[in-house]
């Protein structure tokens, strides 16, 4: 099991499963997702990403944590653990020191060093960002923040990790037109035939 940078192929499969978790698309691009992959099968397990919100000159940008989903047959094998990592290292790569989230699920987050933190010390954009979230997708969202220095990985989350679950199915691993974003029931293909 890996996590990578998602591939503009993919989009039509995130948005898929953005949409049928019930998370949040908003100012979707694909670029800033990870994916989690079984190296054995090929078959894609989990997703998230990190959103870098730009503010004014003085304060420059914050980064938020969102849209992390885990497909169900994947739940409880340290994915979305891994998912988190990876978009944590990202943001410190990029130079954040704190990572923000906007979650109705804070439990899950707090194993990893997340901690609530009072809406007034959010960053204003985010601020307005937890007033959209709550009128819209989750009505419980709460900020949450981590220094990218604090982040902890617990032991039983990396060894589940490391074992897919055994009595998967092989993915099938050829490219579908919907890979590339395309719906095979209403697109229509001009063919040169040289004629």
């Amino acid at each position: 099991m890996y996590v990578r940078d998602a591939k503009n192929r993919e989009e039509v499969w995130l948005l898929d499963h953005i949409e049928s978790m019930g998370l949040d698309e908003t100012a979707f691009r694909s670029r800033d997702y990870v994916v989690a992959i079984d190296e054995e099968s090929g078959e894609k397990a989990g997703f998230g990403r990190i959103r870098i919100h730009k503010t004014d000159a003085d304060s420059g940008a914050v980064c938020e944590l969102t849209s992390i989903g885990v497909l169900e047959s994947w739940r409880g094998q340290g994915v979305g653990a891994h998912i988190i990592e990876r978009l944590v290292e990202y943001a410190s790569d990029e130079g954040f020191e704190t990572v923000y989230v906007l979650t109705g699920d804070g439990a899950y987050l707090a194993q990893f060093g997340f901690q609530r933190i009072e809406e007034s010390d959010l960053p204003a954009v985010l601020r307005d960002r937890l007033a959209d979230k709550r009128e819209g997708i989750d009505p419980d969202a709460v900020p949450l923040a981590i220094d990218v220095a604090e982040f902890r990985m617990p032991d039983r989350l990396r060894k589940a990790f490391k074992h897919a679950p055994e009595g998967r199915d092989d993915a099938d691993e050829t490219e579908s037109p919907e890979d590339f974003g395309i719906d095979p029931d209403s697109a229509t293909y001009k063919y040169d035939t040289g004629q």
